[in-house]
């Protein structure tokens, strides 16, 4: 877990997950899709990083996931492997109709570690 509030309401939980994946796979329309349940397929690149919060009632305690969507392209990997800290939770993403997309997800989870 990475923080924990107490308030007058009860507990509260926030986890942090992190969308990372090859460039042009996806990963920025899973984040409005989850959180606001829309869809645009002419979005564009995702430019450093960009998150949203969803929350959730689970047992009676407030459960509120922080999902990061972060770019891929090579120019920003030194500053965007600087947002996986704090997380729990990591959605790599790939496309099916690219192989290449595929096999790069090892090269992700070494990331990763």
């Amino acid at each position: 877990m990475s923080d924990y509030d107490e308030d007058s309401s009860g507990e509260e939980y926030l986890f942090k997950i992190v969308i990372i994946g090859d460039f042009t796979v996806g990963k920025s329309n899973l984040l409005p899709r989850y959180t606001r349940n829309e869809f645009n397929p002419h979005s564009k690149a995702t430019i450093g990083v960009e998150f949203q919060t969803q929350s959730m009632g689970i047992d009676s305690k407030e459960v509120q996931a922080q999902i990061w969507d972060t770019a891929s392209q090579e120019r920003f990997c030194a500053v965007t492997s600087a947002y996986y800290k704090g997380s729990v939770s990591a959605l790599i993403v790939y496309d099916i109709s690219r192989r290449t997309t595929f096999d790069s997800v090892g090269r992700w989870v070494d990331e990763l570690k």
